[in-house]
């Protein structure tokens, strides 16, 4: 029974810590009219004042509570400022953005 318990217990979590399907198109205007790229850079790369937000973000559940209720520097950003759907979109964006070329694989740094 505790393991039944257990497991039903980890798949809510898991249902509710998802990320939303988001439109990543969206989500860069957002990034960018909200001022999101003036300290986490234009490609959220990271900056002097924000750290790298992509590509492959934190957890939706860690990325949706720290922009609500951050503990650094950064603003919050609460449902009235930023709706769940357009946290989802900012999101999504983050998601698709690509990797980096390796380092080794850049001719400049050879």
């Amino acid at each position: 029974m505790r393991y039944l318990v257990l497991v039903l217990s980890c798949l809510i979590l898991a249902a509710q810590t998802s990320a939303p399907a988001g439109n990543v198109q969206n989500g860069k205007r957002i990034f960018t009219t909200y001022g999101c790229y003036q300290c986490h850079g234009r490609e959220a790369q990271g900056g002097a004042a924000g750290p790298r937000l992509g590509p492959r973000p934190i957890a939706f559940a860690a990325f949706s509570l720290y922009v609500r209720q951050p503990t650094g520097q950064m603003p919050p950003y609460t449902i009235t400022v930023v709706s769940d759907a357009d946290l989802g979109d900012i999101y999504a964006y983050l998601i698709s953005l690509p990797q980096p070329p390796k380092a080794d694989t850049i001719p400049a740094l050879k």
